[in-house]
């Protein structure tokens, strides 16, 4: 049996500054290029059968400079793999936020109010991400299976898989271009790895 392969995209512009990018597709920078690439002989070692990818431009860019859309890969662009919506905190750092509410706002605790969109709770993402997990956890038996998307997203179906409430994502960090690993440990669900740089 596989494990799932939990890839965060490269770096942009508004992962640098630590501005909040749920709906806005902003592009990979010329570093966060080179994160994907970095990414190719990694998940070359592996035997990944099978990818879901976010239908953001850097999460697909992400993909393919990995070698994830090179034909070889089953691979599914999921919509339910989008980032969480972030409604009025949309391009806003925590310093930002924290200032405007007079306390320190964490997204694990605070979640999101309405904006330009309507925000999304945690429950909310929990269900989408669970969703997902239902289509993938088959597919493990051809092999790994990788799922390419967001920070926050995939720190929600991390605690997911592991039966945990969406907000136990807080104690997942992933930094962009790095990537984890879910899989079983006597049959029960596990985290075989986590926040790994590539060489």
């Amino acid at each position: 049996m596989g494990e799932f392969v939990v890839i965060r995209h490269g770096a942009t512009e508004w992962s640098k500054s630590g501005q909040h990018t749920g709906v806005t597709d902003l592009p990979l920078l010329p570093e966060g290029e080179e994160d994907g690439r970095r990414l190719a002989p990694v998940l070359a070692q592996r035997q990944i059968a099978h990818a879901f990818v976010s239908p953001r431009q850097r999460a697909r860019r992400t993909a393919e400079l990995s070698g994830l859309l090179d034909g070889e890969v089953d691979t599914v662009i999921e919509p339910n793999l989008v980032e969480v919506d972030y409604g009025a905190y949309e391009g806003r750092t925590t310093k930002e936020i924290s200032a405007e509410m007079g306390r320190r706002w964490s997204l694990w605790t605070d979640g999101t109010v309405p904006g330009d969109t309507p925000g999304e709770s945690l429950d909310e993402v929990g269900a989408r991400v669970d969703r997902v997990l239902e289509k993938a956890r088959p597919l493990l038996d051809d092999g790994d299976v990788a799922f390419v998307a967001h920070g926050h997203l995939l720190r929600i179906l991390t605690a997911r898989w592991l039966g945990l409430d969406p907000a136990a994502g807080r104690l997942f960090p992933l930094a962009t271009g790095r990537y984890g690993t879910l899989g079983h440990e006597h049959e029960r669900p596990a985290l075989t790895g986590w926040n790994i740089g590539c060489p």
